[in-house]
């Protein structure tokens, strides 16, 4: 079986990817509760940390100008009110300054990118970015202690040491790419720390901690600066 064709890359697509896949209703979800946090959103400037220019393209909400900062593929944008720049987001102010974008935004979002930046230290300067760029913001993460580690769809796989870890991630048929070698192998899962309510709770301790389910189970975290309470799971 490989990623990108046989029974694992049906069965990754089916439960991922697929309109009507479990990824497919929680991202639906996700962009339910974006529109219920900032009910304003069409008329708000938006700096997404770590996203696509694709994925604002494809996305129910639109705000009225949205600035994406990756730190390799920002994409390409063919729209005036969609601004890609290539750039660090834990280093997102001078990184703006350099492109000559705006430094002031309504909204800071970030999705499935603080699990990515390098560990604790990295975390705090992403945090800071995102509270200094704007007065609200939505920064959500997978979590930790779910079962089912959500980049290689292997359960507890968070949890097995480094070198385990990176054999799986070099070999195992439902992971969302398959590295080129062993290093790059180890090199993504270095790159991947999933984090807790407590560490959430500290890099954003004035937001409130949405806690996205499956089966009861939280598998993502949100932290939600707005002036709406749309109505969280806690």
């Amino acid at each position: 079986m490989t990623v990108n064709g046989g029974v694992a890359a049906r069965l990754r697509h089916k439960v991922v990817d697929a309109p009507g896949s479990l990824g497919a209703r929680m991202r639906a979800e996700r962009w339910s509760l974006v529109k219920r946090s900032f009910p304003d959103m069409a008329g708000l400037s938006v700096l997404d940390l770590g996203g696509t220019v694709e994925a604002w393209v494809r996305a129910p909400v639109r705000p009225a100008q949205v600035t994406v900062l990756n730190l390799f593929e920002p994409g390409v944008s063919e729209v005036d009110w969609l601004r890609p720049v290539t750039g660090d987001a834990c280093r997102a102010r001078a990184e703006l300054e350099a492109a000559g974008a705006p430094l002031s935004y309504d909204v800071v979002f970030s999705n499935s990118l603080l699990e990515h930046v390098g560990g604790h230290a990295q975390r705090v300067a992403l945090a800071a970015e995102v509270h200094a760029l704007a007065s609200r913001h939505w920064v959500q993460t997978p979590y930790r202690y779910f079962p089912l580690e959500p980049h290689w769809l292997f359960p507890g796989l968070q949890f097995l040491p480094m070198g385990v870890r990176a054999r799986l991630a070099a070999s195992w048929p439902l992971a969302h790419s398959r590295p080129e070698s062993s290093a790059e192998a180890m090199s993504e899962v270095q790159w991947t720390e999933l984090v807790g309510v407590a560490e959430l709770r500290a890099y954003f301790p004035t937001s409130r901690i949405h806690r996205e389910r499956v089966a009861g189970v939280t598998k993502s975290l949100v932290a939600i600066g707005s002036d709406v309470d749309p109505g969280l799971t806690g």
